[in-house]
Parts: structure tokens; sequence; C-alpha cells
């Protein structure tokens, strides 16, 4: 049996004068069980039998898929159950007076905690954090348990896939009876100017002793690069015994530097709570960002003086071949590529992610909106959150606001997406009011909004329920919200999900109230298949695939978005179907272009001579199109920013695209006819690594012919074998593939895949082989 005794250097910490709370990693040597289990709870049960787990753990990835999975297509065809989780660990007497409470990032979903065998806490809500004290059940000798049991066993409870188990990470927080509360401290810059930031400072202090005491604030705040910029002390303050109070303290900061898209600059707020005899009773620390974002009625969105068009798209939370228990790598991957095509702003459809995902955002310079609940009262699926909304959505709001107020990319709350209470406005407008407050009252620097459902047939421009909103969102129909907000100029608007049709970017493009936009969706994603119904498991719908490969569609709307040069060359192989102005009908989602019915080859089925359309996705003033070294003449760029497209002959070959400003080339992009596939290339993305769960190194996998070319109908199983590391997932973007992601075998699609590796420290050696192809191999080198 696997056992944790907790860090050495925290218990010295503990037993100092000068307490300050102490974060320690609890991901590691967990015990899972699949199914449930009477009396997995109690601390002598016997679990010798179960399998080892590190977290973040999805168990439900691992499959199988199913046609008949009681998730649906909603849920990838994937399983749903209970599961239980234990751990052993060990605390020594340092312990004793000191205060303990287990921090859960996530766990998917009505969640319970035992310690010991007593019950501490339960969530209904997957998506929530929460934290419990677990002092009073601890032994100070010998072995103690915590046991977590998860069930997701009551479906179809989502619309998306949503995972299993205990996904995120787990944490022991160590304080003393006095300390900064859960997610306690506030940082804001009330004034801001170009020579000086006034720094607010705020900490719920909790006196859980049985003494009043006496305390105060003193703060460092560090600059980006981690030089002290400032110093602040608070006036004391009386902590009476079981009471929480708010202590405060400001700081000036001198020629702040601010966080912005372009420079995402973080500062740090080093808190701590003093007594009156000088004693550091507790010890917090906070990352923010200086800045100054606004929405405006007229004119949009501001970050920092500067008028900027939110250029964002919704994604979910779920990382592909990793499922909901996804590296931080991954998502790092994911939003620097969405960032290349363009985009600026990030929607979390339609629930809290986790916090290393906002850190993430903070660090990359992506504006954010943070999104609560994707249901009320009325449910969308029989066994959803709708069934706790009542009881719990106050207090997952509040918990969601405190946890994620210090984000400096965060612009916006969203408190719903498409909700069905709409249609009747006394329950709507009262719970609108009531979690729009809760989120001013945790958070008074930031608008809320939400993304309205048929407002036009449930008459909220009408009715009061959509200026109940700080700042009006609306999903799709375009032009309704912008004539809502020419019915009344004083509302503030964004569009919170919106289509990828050009008409529908050119009129937020084109309209200065208009805040921007946010893509259904930014990438592909695992469930919401139920349209498609089986094989298909997981939404076609992103700029990119499931393994971040960038479609048609993507550059298209980088063409569009993007500030660096574009130029990138497609094949059209369907009619541009424009859904963005159908007839609004009620309880009906707008159906969703599965691309712009393009492909990235010059490699027809039909190898002789017949037309073919020619497409160049470009931002460049103009574009020339070659055929065999052929011109077929410069473009110009369109006002409505449409592709430009030639219609030519097609011939065995190459087509080349070149962008010019005049006679200044600005980029070219070629395709060129593949041969019978000969060969695998491996293409490492970075040839170093980390180790642990978060460093994950990436290897395109691709299927050539004899010149090295792409064969993009090749579909080859390729297994692949990993020395001095593991293979952590293998997917090749398919909707239709149902090869366990763990497989060391999968079919490539569209000649490509994509194999996700970690390494344990020194040379990690990569080897793929297929049927009738050239093996190839390549190393990686891990670091701890």
């Amino acid at each position: 049996m696997n056992r944790l005794s907790i860090l050495v250097a925290p218990l010295l910490l503990l037993a100092a004068p000068a307490l300050a709370s102490d974060r320690v990693p609890f991901d590691a040597d967990w015990r899972f069980n699949r199914g449930d289990v009477a009396g997995a709870e109690a601390p002598q049960f016997g679990d010798t039998g179960w399998t080892a787990v590190d977290l973040p753990h999805d168990w439900a990835i691992a499959g199988p898929f199913d046609e008949h999975a009681a998730a649906t297509g909603s849920g990838a065809f994937l399983p749903t159950g209970v599961a239980w989780y234990r751990k052993h660990f060990t605390v020594t007497p340092d312990l004793r007076g000191k205060r303990v409470f287990v921090e859960f990032d996530g766990v998917m979903e009505r969640s319970g905690v035992w310690v010991n065998g007593v019950h501490v806490g339960h969530r209904p809500n997957g998506y929530a954090s929460f934290r419990y004290e677990i002092t009073p059940h601890l032994k100070a000798d010998g072995d103690n348990v915590i046991a977590v049991r998860a069930d997701t066993s009551s479906q179809p409870a989502s619309r998306w896939y949503a995972g299993g188990g205990i996904y995120r990470h787990v944490r022991l927080i160590v304080s003393g009876d006095v300390h900064v509360d859960t997610d306690g401290t506030y940082v804001t810059t009330p004034t801001l100017t170009a020579d000086a930031a006034t720094v607010a400072v705020r900490s719920s202090v909790v006196n859980q002793g049985t003494t009043d005491r006496t305390a105060h604030l003193e703060i460092d705040l560090l600059g980006p690069d981690g030089r002290r910029v400032a110093t602040a002390k608070g006036a004391p303050v009386a902590l009476p015994a079981g009471r929480t109070i708010d202590l405060s303290a400001q700081a000036a900061v001198t020629k702040p530097r601010r966080w912005d898209i372009a420079d995402p600059a973080l500062h740090n707020a080093v808190v701590r709570v003093v007594a009156d005899d000088g004693a550091v009773l507790d010890e917090d620390r906070v990352t923010f960002g200086i800045r100054d974002m606004k929405f405006e009625a007229s004119t949009g969105f501001w970050l920092n003086g500067r008028n900027i068009k939110l250029k964002g798209t919704a994604i979910h939370a779920d990382g592909g071949a990793f499922g909901m228990a996804v590296p931080l790598s991954f998502y790092e991957r994911r939003l620097k590529g969405l960032k290349a095509l363009g985009v600026n702003a990030i929607r979390t459809a339609h629930h809290p992610f986790g916090p290393e995902f906002l850190d993430l955002c903070d660090r990359l310079g992506l504006v954010v909106m943070d999104e609560a609940f994707d249901m009320w009262t009325v449910a969308k699926n029989p066994q959803d959150y709708h069934l706790f909304f009542t009881d719990w959505s106050t207090i997952d709001a509040r918990a969601m606001a405190r946890r994620d107020r210090n984000h400096p990319s965060i612009a916006l709350w969203s408190i719903g997406n498409e909700i069905h209470d709409t249609p009747y406005p006394l329950v709507a407008q009262s719970i609108i009011t009531r979690l729009r407050d809760v989120f001013h009252a945790e958070d008074p620097s930031r608008p809320v909004t939400m993304a309205l459902f048929r407002p036009n047939v449930t008459h909220d421009y009408e009715n009061g329920t959509a200026d109940l909103l700080d700042v009006v969102g609306q999903n799709y129909r375009e032009n309704e919200l912008a004539k809502a907000h020419a019915d009344k100029p004083s509302r503030k608007i964004v569009g919170t999900e919106n289509s990828k049709n050009r008409g529908s970017w050119t009129i937020v493009r084109d309209d200065p109230a208009y805040a921007g936009m946010f893509l259904w969706t930014g990438v592909d994603y695992l469930g919401e298949a139920d349209r498609a119904g089986w094989p298909a498991i997981s939404n076609p719908s992103g700029l990119v695939d499931r393994t971040d490969a960038v479609k048609p569609i993507g550059w298209e709307r980088a063409s569009w978005w993007s500030d660096a040069p574009v130029v990138k060359i497609a094949r059209r192989v369907t009619e541009v179907i424009d859904i963005s102005e159908l007839p609004t009908m009620v309880g009906v989602a707008l159906p969703q272009p599965k691309g712009p019915g393009a492909l990235a080859d010059w490699s027809p089925a039909n190898r002789g001579a017949h037309p073919e359309t020619v497409e160049v996705y470009s931002n460049a003033p103009e574009v020339e199109l070659f055929v065999n070294g052929r011109s077929q003449g410069r473009k110009p760029r369109p006002k409505d920013d449409s592709a430009r497209s030639w219609q030519v002959t097609y011939t065995p070959g190459e087509v080349r695209a070149i962008g010019w400003d005049g006679r200044r080339k600005l980029g070219e992009d070629r395709l060129q006819t593949a041969g019978p596939a000969a060969a695998i290339r491996l293409v490492p993305e970075a040839k170093a690594i980390g180790t642990g769960f978060d460093a994950v190194g990436y290897v395109r996998i691709e299927v050539v012919d004899a010149k090295g070319v792409i064969v993009p109908d090749a579909a080859v199983p390729v297994t692949m074998a990993v020395s001095g590391g593991t293979l952590a997932a293998f997917d090749n973007g398919s909707v239709t593939d149902h090869t366990p992601f763990a497989s060391p075998t999968r079919t490539t699609n569209a000649g490509r895949a994509l194999a996700m590796v970690r390494g344990s420290g020194g040379a990690v050696r990569i080897t793929a082989t297929a049927p009738g192809l050239r093996t190839a191999a390549t190393s990686l080198t891990s670091k701890p």
C-alpha cells in the first residue's frame, strides 16, 4: 500500500512561530476503482487490489466507445458511472494545533468526500472547485485515508463530453487558526494613469481560534521581473474569535507596466496577516495584472485606452485524447495555435475551467469571458444541473467569482448560455438579478453578461430581461443584436456565440458598438455528436481539429483576423452555404457549418484534366496564383473579405500562391500532387520536454510519398513504440474513429496523426511503423 508522508520542509515551516499557509501537492499515489463499492469510505476498507493512479485522472476517456452508452452522442458514446478514489497518508505530531484543508479543483461529478470514514462534504457541480477542512478528522499518528466517490451514473446529463473522476488537481492547505479565507484576497487597481497605479488589496481573514486578535495587512508588490515595486501597510483591525473580517491596504506603483494582449505583464502581491506583536499569522500570494478594461455602448471594448475588437472563440474544456484530465502543455499548444490565427479572446463554454487554464490565458495575453452555467431551472438533459440549480447556483457562482477574480485576462462574467428559463420573464429576471448581484458583490470591477437564447422570440429586448445585464450578449443572429443596440443606444453589446460565416463577421467588424464575437467553436470537441449520430464521437465545428491541425476554415478566419501575413491555398469541394440568417425557431439551436467545404491538397481522386476551384485565404493586398509555374493572374483583396478564387483546369504538379503588397512579397503557400504512400515521417514539435503530468511532447506523424509530399487519402495503421518514456495519447482527429486513445496503433486520417509522449528524464526514443511503409524514428530529451 503506497503512503504519502507530508514533506519535511512544510513541517518545519509549520513549527515556526510565524506561520504562512502552505500548499502541499496531493496528486500522487491514489487508488482507483471503477464501480460502486459498499463501504469504500471506511478507513479499514481493503483497497490493495485497486489500480494505482496519479491525479488528474479522467477514467472515462479510456472507453470503450459504445453505441448504446447512456451518455449518448452528447457524451461521445463514452462510459459513465460511479468511481471511487482512496489515498493513504500520514501526518506528524507537528501538525497539532494547525488547520488542514483539502482543496479540489474539480471532481466529475456529484462528489462525496470522506476523511477517516467521516463525510466532510459533497458537491453536485462537476466543474466547481471546493475546499473542506479536515482538521478534526485527522489522526496525528498512523494511517489517514481520504476517500472520494465520483458519480456520473445519472444520464444523460450533459450536452458534451464531461469526463469522470478527479480530473483536476488536488492539494492540502495547512494554516494556523488565523488565516486568509478560501480565495479571500482580492486585488484591484481603482486608479490607473501612465504615471501611477493605485493597487488596492482586500483579504477576508478568518479567526478560527478561541481568542480575539488584532491584525493588519502588510503587502509587497512584485513587478513582472520579480522585483519589489511597492509596499503597503493597512490599519489594525479587531479579529473576534469565530468571525471573518476584511483587512485592506493600498499601495502606489509608479510607471506601471500594464497587462495587455501584446504584453501580458503580471504582478504578484505577497500579502501577510500580521498580529499587533509583529508575528506573521498567515501569508497569501496572488498574481494579478495592472490594466484598464471597459465596455462602451457606442464603441465596444477598450483595453488600456485602445479600442479593440474581441476576436474570440468558444471552446470546451476537453483535451481531445486526454479527455478532461488535460496537461497544461496541451492547453498551451492549443491556445498558442488559436492566437496564431488571430484569436485574442476565449469563452469558457459553458462552465468554469480549471484555474491553471486561466493562469495560462493571463500569461499568453488572451481576454476571457468566464462562464458559469449552461442551464438554470429548465433542463437541457433530464439529469443535468437544473436538478441542483436552485440550491447550489448562488454557492457555485460565488465560489467561481472569488476563485477567478484576480485573473487580469477575465473581462466578462457570463451567468448563462442559451438559458431556457427566459420564456418565463418573472423567473428569468429574478435569477439574472440574483446571479448578477453575486458577481457584483464579489467583484465590482467587471460587467456581467449572458448568452441570450432567441431574445426576439421571448421579447427580452422589450420586457426588460436584456437590460438587467451590464453587457447584452446574444448567440447568433448578429443583425438582431445590432438592431437591439440601434433601438436603445445605451446598450453595450457583444456576440457571445457566433457562426463562422463571413456575413456574421462583417456585421461585427463594421459596427463600432459591437465589442466583438466568440465563434462556435475554436476547436473540435468530444461529444455533442447526437445530430450526426453513431459512429460520430465528436463535434467537427472547430477552426482546428482535436489535434489542433488547422482546417481551411481556420486559415480563412486568420485571413480576416491575423495581423501577420496570411497566404493559404485550398481546393473547394462543396458549395458554401450561409446559414447565419435562418428563421428563428423556439428551442432549436442554429446549425453550424462543418467547414468551408475545402481541402488543403492538390490530389483529387480524379487525376485527369477537369475543372477545379482554387481558393486562397489571404490578408495581402494582392494574391497571385500559379499552376505548374504559370501565373493565373493577381487578384485584389475584396472589401467583404471573401476568399480569392480561380477556376483552373487540373493537371498534376503544383499550385502556388504568393501574397503581394506592391512589389513586396508578403508570403506564399503551395500544394503538390501526392504519389503513392512510401514512408512515415515523424516531426517533433520540440526536441526537449520536461517531465511530469503537464509536460508532454508532441510528434506529428505524416504519411508521405517518395518525394516527401503528404498523401491526403492515406489511411494506414501506424504503430508507435516509445522507449525512455511513455505514449501518453495517440489521436488522428477523426470524428468516427473508435480506437482507444491509449492504443499504440491508430490509423492515419488524411495522412496524419499526432503522438503525445511523456519522458521520465533522459533520452526518449520514438519509432513509427506501418505495413508497406518505410519506418521512421526520432528522439527527444526529457529533463525534470
